[in-house]
């Protein structure tokens, strides 16, 4: 698959998962909740946009260490 510009942006599922060491139900738990979002899906594979996910990973991870829960954290998330 050739990729575009637009493409290049894109991180497939199973780069996050090794990146930020998290299992898959963990990642799946992180889309269905909110805190990620798919960009684009092509056949079972899920490409989120990398700028993102470093941001959102790294802001979830801080608030994490701090004690918040994933509740308080997506509210955190979503008014940014």
């Amino acid at each position: 698959m050739k990729k575009n510009k637009s493409q290049n942006k894109l991180i497939p599922a199973k780069d996050i998962m090794r990146k930020y060491q998290l299992t898959y139900q963990t990642l799946n738990h992180y889309t269905d909740f909110g805190l990620l979002h798919v960009e684009l899906k092509i056949g079972n594979v899920r490409y989120y946009d990398k700028d993102i996910v470093k941001k959102r990973m790294q802001k979830v991870s801080a608030l994490r260490q701090e004690g918040y829960s994933l509740s308080l954290i997506r509210k955190k998330l979503l008014k940014i």
